[in-house]
């Protein structure tokens, strides 16, 4: 198979959701299709269950949510599949936005009892301006529902979208009978749901056919059914397979992903309906999939993932061409040819070796600390450098001093290493060492975080002061920062990449520093990696 056919069955795409709308749960039932995993794992935390092979982190265990980002890739009918399992925790959303920046489509899970929620309306609007093709899977039909056209009018009035369902409710809840396949006009009976990886075989029924329905699904459900889809195809919006690939109408399912119904007609309609690997821009131009010349750009770093190995991971995107094994690539921001060590493929924290990989796959090398969030790498003589991949404003700021001092090597390991990985952000008073550290996160639960895994990977106890703290703006100009006339509360830091900022706790405190200081320029938090 050539370069163009393999990547031509490459399908990299994230799932998204708000937390609890079954996303993890959905993401294992497409690995049981794909035969990557034999049996799902609960995404609960009690004590003596499985847990989901996306979460690997402890504290995710624990708590049944997903904290960062998981990559697992496994083949299905000739495709080569990439799953980007996102939390769904809005103090995660910086993890999920340089997540997306690596998917060529989205997934949207939605809870058929609560629909859009404020999470999901934050990851849609990054990926509308993207213009990314989003399908929506609706999940936990099999209890009490909101009305399904009101579900459908809520997608479209919120992101301003058509959708198009690609199947049919039949009930909910108690009465929830399974589903009408438009498409194809079959039905699936919900009765034939199960836990397994085994399909679930459709029943060809037309809507004309009374008698058969009927026997199916009961003569009320039928003539509900009748009357919905009469509606649906009356008002509602015509497929365009153009327009679900450019962002603008999304194919809406309708199931129950914890009993596996209604994921594998899913899976298949989606393969066929989303795009191989999409261009990416560089500079002016854009760097074709198909172009022979291996590139690639970092979008995650992660430190820990095996504890057996305490290394640390760069995830790539491979936007072009082949990568191999063998050969050297250039960094760069590191101006340098690199060998990229170790190359692997993930399943979660679990990982083998492997010596290719192609545009659409996501590969994870050995990082001995040289590379960033937004990094390229690429074949020599390349003229490519990918966008870079802005940072998210923090909204809280603690201070982290460590207890023991002969754990010091460890407490500063461990703190810069969460750090570069972009799950917090640290600050320095100027003139100080790192003892005592400014951390800044988005949401209260990075906090929880980072105090589990300063624990549990590094050893590492600290205390932590939290402060008013609540903005933070760049500072530049021609100034002698060491006399600057600011408020009590106002603190001057440096970021670990030796910038100067300001942290604020109110907008009246940015007005005091600029007035107060003539030559001062403050401007808004959008730092590049």
């Amino acid at each position: 198979m050539d370069i163009k056919q393999e990547i031509s069955r490459r399908r990299t795409f994230a799932i998204i959701s708000h937390p609890d709308a079954g996303k993890t749960t959905l993401t294992e039932k497409l690995l049981l299709y794909g035969r990557a995993i034999q049996s799902a794992g609960s995404v609960k935390g009690k004590q003596n269950d499985k847990h989901a092979v996306s979460d690997w982190m402890d504290i995710e265990k624990k708590r049944g949510i997903s904290i960062t980002s998981s990559v697992m890739q496994f083949d299905y009918d000739g495709y080569c599949i990439n799953i980007l399992d996102t939390p769904g925790h809005q103090d995660f959303s910086e993890d999920t936005y340089r997540t997306l920046t690596a998917a060529d489509s989205v997934v949207m899970v939605i809870d058929a009892a609560k629909g859009i929620e404020p999470q999901t309306r934050k990851l849609f609007k990054v990926c509308a301006m993207r213009h990314i093709p989003i399908f929506t899977f609706i999940n936990k039909m099999d209890r009490e529902a909101r009305d399904s056209f009101e579900l459908l009018d809520e997608l479209e009035k919120e992101f301003g979208i058509g959708t198009y369902p690609m199947n049919w409710p039949i009930g909910c809840g108690v009465n929830f009978k399974g589903v009408f396949d438009r498409t194809k006009q079959r039905i699936l009976t919900f009765e034939d749901a199960h836990a397994g990886g085994s399909r679930i075989e459709a029943i060809e029924c037309s809507l004309e056919d009374t008698e058969k329905l009927d026997s199916l699904i009961g003569e009320y459900s039928r003539r509900d059914l009748c009357d919905e889809l009469e509606l649906v195809e009356g008002a509602g919006y015509e497929f365009d397979l153009e327009k679900v690939r450019c962002g603008e109408l999304s194919p809406v399912f309708f199931g129950s992903a914890l009993n596996n119904f209604g994921v594998e007609p899913f899976l298949e309609n989606f393969l066929k309906m989303t795009t191989e690997p999409l261009a990416h821009k560089s500079g002016d131009s854009m760097i074709e999939p198909t172009d022979e010349r291996f590139s690639a750009f970092v979008f995650k770093i992660q430190a820990n993932m095996n504890k057996a190995h305490r290394d640390r991971i760069a995830f790539m995107r491979i936007c072009s061409g082949k990568f191999d094994r063998a050969n050297e690539y250039f960094h760069v921001q590191g101006g340098k040819m690199i060998k990229l060590s170790r190359p692997q493929q993930m399943m979660a924290q679990d990982r083998a070796v492997i010596d290719t990989a192609y545009a659409g796959d996501i590969i994870g090398v050995f990082d001995p600390g040289i590379f960033a969030i937004g990094d390229t790498i690429c074949e020599k003589g390349m003229k490519v450098q990918y966008e870079g991949i802005p940072t998210f404003a923090p909204e809280m700021f603690s201070i982290v001093e460590q207890i023991d001092s002969l754990k010091r090597k460890q407490f500063d390991k461990g703190i810069t290493q969460i750090a570069q990985e972009g799950a917090i952000q640290m600050f320095f008073l100027p003139d100080s060492g790192m003892e005592r550290v400014y951390v800044g996160v988005v949401g209260q639960l990075q906090l929880e975080v980072l105090e589990s895994r300063m624990e549990s990977e590094y050893g590492v106890k600290y205390n932590r002061i939290d402060t008013p703290l609540s903005l933070v703006r760049f500072a530049e100009g021609d100034i002698d920062f060491k006399k600057l006339n600011l408020m009590q509360q106002t603190k001057w830091v440096k970021d670990r990449l030796g910038h100067d900022l300001l942290l604020f706790t109110a907008e009246y405190e940015i007005n005091w520093a600029l007035d107060k200081n003539p030559g001062l320029i403050l401007k808004e938090f959008s730092q590049m990696n």
